[in-house]
């Protein structure tokens, strides 16, 4: 899997967060899930861009190969 790139973030004055991929607005975050969100980015070990991909949903899931290859996608 490739590593996940182009994000950024930044905290706004109200507590929200705004998740940016590429310039373009990815996700706002409010309330607890922009505490959690800056909590898990703040985790040691943890890979800042990774873990803004699986926030948004913007990752590989692994199944696109096999996916390419069924019957129904042919």
């Amino acid at each position: 899997m490739g590593k996940a790139n182009g994000f950024a973030y930044d905290v706004r004055a109200d507590g929200s967060v705004r998740v940016t991929h590429r310039g373009r607005v990815a996700a706002v975050l409010r309330d607890e899930r922009a505490r959690e969100f800056l909590a898990a980015i703040a985790a040691p070990g943890g890979d800042p861009q990774l873990v803004m991909a699986r926030w948004t949903g913007n990752y590989r899931r692994g199944n696109e190969r096999v996916a390419r290859q069924h019957p129904r996608n042919r």
